[in-house]
Order: structure tokens, then C-alpha cells, then sequence
């Protein structure tokens, strides 16, 4: 299980724009480094985002060799009602972390 950081600002009012920022600890491997013996690294990297509020879409973003370790994200999204956000990242060799915070609009 990959490490996350996830941001949304506590307590919103209804119809208040929000910047909710996400990281995830992956390193992130091209496919195109080699190691210490010469053999190149097989590819390992995260290739998408899905952010989704009580099932609904919010974000969603491709991502390719060239993201950063460590991808950060951030978007805005206004907050209508309470309920969930969900946070997807998917990426090679099967990799999938889910994350869900709760939003409880004032």
C-alpha cells in the first residue's frame, strides 16, 4: 500500500469552491533507466487518477512516463452537500490505491 496525502478543506459552506490537493508515494519508474548492472528497469508508474464524489466524476487525469515521482495533483470542486470523495490511482503491475474522505458541508 502506497503512502497518500490527501487535502480537502474541513467543514466547506455549501457552494464554496475547494482546492483539493492529492499525493501519492510512488517512485515511478520510466522503463528506460538502467541499474547498477546495465539491465534496464521495467516500467512502473501510476497511469491514472480518478476523483469521484458519491460515485459521480470530479477529476479524472491520464498520467505517462514523464509524471514526477510522487505525483501531486490538484483541482478545484465546488461543495454542494455532504458525502464522499473518492480518490483512485491506478498504474502498472496491477497497482490500484483507493482513498475516500468524507465532506460534510455546513
Amino acid at each position: 500500500m502506497a503512502r497518500t496525502l490527501i487535502h480537502v478543506p474541513p467543514n466547506p459552506k455549501r457552494g464554496e469552491v475547494l482546492e483539493i490537493r492529492a499525493t501519492l508515494g510512488h517512485p515511478m519508474e520510466t522503463g528506460y533507466r538502467p541499474d547498477a548492472d546495465g539491465r534496464v528497469l521495467p516500467r512502473d508508474i501510476v497511469t491514472a487518477f480518478t476523483c469521484r464524489f458519491d460515485g459521480a466524476p470530479v477529476f479524472a487525469a491520464t498520467l505517462y512516463p514523464a509524471i514526477a515521482a510522487n505525483p501531486y495533483l490538484a483541482f478545484s470542486w465546488r461543495a454542494e452537500r455532504s458525502g464522499s470523495l473518492e480518490f483512485r490511482w491506478e498504474g502498472d503491475n496491477g497497482f490500484v490505491q483507493v482513498e475516500t474522505v468524507a465532506v460534510q458541508v455546513t
